[in-house]
């Protein structure tokens, strides 16, 4: 009976089962937890232990970063009586400005950001709000159009979208489509704002109580509901962005404002002489810390009587609050001066142009009293928020800090992309006057403390003034983006920032510039003739023909590196070391100056034919007997110490190995041409690998050691190639700033730990240094310097003419003879090629029968 009972129900019986062990090992399980409860000190249960240990960590961890915290600010608190600083205010939990009041060097800069913070906690730093004068008619701000039936597939207001989950209110989403520029404003579901630029069609227009959903910032407001949007207008006007005219009318008469940095001096000769009118007008400033540049351009001011020079001169850094500074200076300055002009436009030392001055003037003055300017082409809240406009900085000591958020005031809209800007003589007038309006005098004080403010401040200015008709969007230039190569945040010395700096142009960019033909662009930018004067030649030739047959030195450039009058910026010891020892060693070389005396240096100049580096001219006094005489002698840097494997396939792909500094991410080349390393550099090693197709393997790791002097290893560094398949440049940085030992340095290049290649380096002692190696004699010095540099040629200049008769007589007295040495041929530096006294007509500016040459 049982047998068949157990047969019937065997499913049954096995499932009871089951449920009886379950709850036997539950129960056992409940004891098991019970007893490990009352012995929880002796607990070895793993699990337990794993949790405990990390709820305890997490509670230590706490503790410890209170403990951390409290011990920062107390050091803080030591450092500021330290520095001699008393802030008005707390500003040690300030983390960013902390940390700029840290790295500031001097005390005037951390009191002036300390000032600035407490400015801002005090809400006396920036308005919060600001009038928008632009005529609107009948657009009224907050005026409410009633609820309306939105669709999800198709918005009413589609242009923008924000999610306010605690703040939302129709005030709120009202000044954000206002700051972005749109028409409209809507509120949804509560926590939803919308924007766009066409008003809401008549027929989804629903009784205002569909619209029932309570804002989460303000409860008495309703902020729509469930596909239900209440709009409202933002009391933005529906001005037309007017098109350029190509009409024609009297010709306008345009100020050139150029703001120049660095030390091409041709280039500029280069670039005016493009420009050049005597219709027109050259206003000039030049980088407080440029004395070469700004010492040759004042040989301008006689000549030239629309040719001037600010001595308001700023130091502008990139993205700098002095940018903004600068060009309202110089404005102000160019209105005072005697001269009837319509339009300034700013260029700078990187620009050419790409059209004729007649067609810049033709469209100009077809489109008279409108304002140039380009926009950012994207959504404004992501503009703001990539220009870092939603962060207050603060520049002093030559730097960019930022200190923290901050809100944009109320009421105007945000404009801004491009500093290069073509502004109406009245625009220029209104927001340089001496009593300046609500609008001007709150934008000029956000702009202050904003980065890269030149480009927002007069797109701003425009917006939200009687000038906003007067705007249009192009600022007439064609700009070389490359984001990719052009975003290295090759700026972080210098702001606390990520930015962004386009290319120069090269010949494989010229398909561009011919698609600009059409097109109303004038300049582009950038043009350096020091990376590819080649398309510059190219650009003037297109632009005004072809240069005659035999034109000389048309391919060739030379730009300045250092000048004997120069106190900024200072001259590096290294190079100086270099040149003193090259002319050491010439003046004992077997040459038509046979022991003479090196004097005192008064140039060095970098010099290239068309796109090859040919090393660096040095000009200095020399003393023969009882006479001096000017030399110039032409050197360059070696390239024989790199050592290839031959065996190696990934070595035998090696196309370029070199070592140097100031190397530029963007255009993928040392700056430092001549290769001259000194004690305190920062050494790079700079490679190129020819691309392998058939390669069955695409990223590589380099190992790169670096061994100093005393053949001690000093640094271990990699190199990735991410794919070996294309040809590409790549560089290593050493992390050896300012411990560089002088002397002969080694640099081995490993991959699956096999030597594939070596280099050497020389890195020079500095003058200045009281270290040991700085005491060596100057015949060791020359002897590593021989090694690593090589003399092409000297030539001589004779500054006045009885000099260079008494030398010619002499040689001819002595019968071609220099204390019993044979003379070789004299070389006077006007009749070489090379030599930067050689004629350099393509950077020659005339005016009538005024020549100002770019030759020094």
């Amino acid at each position: 009976m049982i047998a068949v009972l157990l047969r019937r129900y065997k499913v049954l019986c096995l499932i009871g089962v089951t449920i009886v062990i379950i709850q036997i090992f539950l129960g056992y399980k409940s004891t098991k937890l019970a007893t490990d409860s009352y012995n929880s000190d002796e607990s070895t249960n793993e699990q337990n232990d794993r949790f405990t240990f990390l709820e305890s960590s997490s509670v230590v961890k706490s503790i410890y970063q209170d403990q951390k915290d409290t011990e920062n600010n107390e050091r803080f608190s030591i450092l500021l009586n330290e520095w001699g600083v008393k802030p008005k205010c707390e500003i040690s939990k300030d983390k960013e400005v902390v940390s700029a009041v840290h790295r500031a060097k001097s005390r005037q800069c951390k009191e002036h950001i300390i000032d600035v913070a407490c400015k801002i906690k005090s809400g006396s730093l920036f308005p919060k709000t600001l009038p928008n004068t632009c005529p609107s008619g009948n657009y009224i701000i907050e005026r409410s159009l009633g609820c309306y039936q939105d669709d999800k597939k198709h918005r009413l207001l589609p242009e923008f979208y924000a999610n306010f989950k605690d703040t939302n209110s129709p005030k709120k989403c009202i000044q954000m489509c206002l700051q972005s520029g749109y028409l409209y404003a809507g509120v949804q579901y509560s926590t939803e704002c919308f924007c766009g630029n066409k008003e809401p069609n008549i027929n989804t227009k629903l009784p205002d109580s569909s619209c029932n959903m309570k804002c989460p910032a303000e409860p008495k407001f309703i902020c729509g509901g469930y596909f239900t949007i209440n709009i409202y207008g933002t009391g933005i006007s529906d001005v037309t962005k007017p098109l350029p005219k190509i009409n024609k009318e009297e010709n306008v008469r345009i100020v050139f404002l150029l703001t120049l940095n660095g030390r091409a001096i041709r280039q500029i000769y280069r670039l005016l002489k493009s420009l050049y009118s005597v219709n027109h007008f050259y206003y000039i400033h030049v980088d407080s810390r440029q004395d070469y540049i700004f010492r040759e351009l004042l040989k301008l001011e006689p000549k030239f009587s629309n040719i001037r020079l600010s001595r308001r001169r700023y130091s502008t850094i990139w993205g700098g609050a002095s940018l903004l500074k600068m060009l309202l200076s110089c404005m102000t300055d160019i209105l005072e001066l005697d001269w009837h002009w319509d339009y300034v436009l700013n260029l700078s030392e990187s620009d050419f142009p790409i059209k004729t001055l007649d067609k810049l003037e033709a469209f100009l003055s077809a489109n008279r009293n409108k304002n140039f300017v380009k926009s950012h082409g994207r959504e404004v809240q992501r503009f703001i928020q990539k220009q870092g406009l939603d962060k207050t900085f603060v520049e002093c000591d030559i730097h960019m800090w930022r200190i923290g958020e901050r809100n944009l005031p109320d009421g105007i809209q945000i404009d801004g992309g491009s500093d290069w800007v073509c502004l109406s003589r009245s625009f220029v007038s209104y927001v340089t006057l001496d009593q300046k309006d609500e609008l001007i005098k709150g934008l000029l004080e956000i702009f202050q403390y904003t980065l890269l403010p030149a480009e927002s401040f007069f797109h701003t200015a425009i917006r939200n003034s009687v000038f906003c008709d007067t705007y249009i969007d192009n600022n007439l230039h064609i700009t070389n983006w490359k984001r990719k190569m052009g975003c290295k945040c090759q700026y972080k010395s210098i702001v606390d920032w990520c930015g962004c700096s386009p290319n120069d142009f090269k010949p494989d960019d010229w398909p561009r510039l011919q698609a600009t033909e059409l097109k109303q662009l004038f300049f582009g930018r950038k043009f350096e003739p020091s990376i590819n004067q080649l398309i510059i030649l190219q650009l003037e030739e297109w632009l005004f023909g072809s240069y005659p047959h035999g034109f000389e030195n048309l391919n060739s450039y030379w730009q300045n590196t250092y000048h004997h009058k120069d106190k900024s910026p200072a001259p590096k010891d290294s190079l100086l070391t270099v040149a003193e020892s090259l002319i050491r060693i010439n003046s004992k070389s077997n040459n038509f100056f046979h022991f003479y005396e090196p004097l005192k240096i008064l140039e060095i100049t970098d010099y290239w034919e068309l796109e090859v580096y040919k090393g660096f001219l040095i000009k200095h006094e020399a003393r023969f007997n009882n006479f001096t005489v000017i030399l110039e002698t032409w050197c360059r840097p070696s390239h024989h110490h790199a050592q290839i494997s031959k065996s190696n396939p990934l070595a035998k792909r090696i196309m370029q190995l070199d070592v140097s500094t100031d190397f530029d991410q963007k255009e993928l080349v040392s700056r430092n041409f001549a290769k001259i390393i000194g004690e305190n550099s920062e050494p790079v090693l700079i490679t190129k690998f020819s691309g392998y197709f058939q390669s069955k393997i695409t990223k590589v790791n380099l190992t790169i050691v670096w061994i100093d002097s005393s053949e001690k290893i000093r640094d271990v560094t990699s190199l990735v190639i991410e794919d070996i398949t294309i040809t590409a440049i790549y560089f290593s940085k050493s992390n050896l700033f300012n411990e560089l030992q002088s002397g002969v340095w080694t640099v081995k290049i490993l991959y699956n730990k096999t030597l594939i290649a070596v280099t050497k380096f020389l890195v020079v002692p500095n003058l200045n240094s009281s270290s040991k190696e700085n005491n060596l004699s100057h015949n060791i010095i020359d002897k590593d310097v021989v090694n690593f540099f090589s003399i092409e040629n000297t030539c001589v200049f004779f500054n006045k003419r009885n000099i260079r008769d008494i030398v010619i007589g002499y040689l001819a007295a002595s019968n071609g003879d220099w204390n019993g040495k044979p003379f070789q041929k004299l070389l006077e530096c006007k009749k070489t090629k090379w030599s930067t006294f050689s004629p350099d007509p393509k950077s020659k500016l005339s005016n009538d029968a005024v020549n100002v040459d770019g030759s020094s």
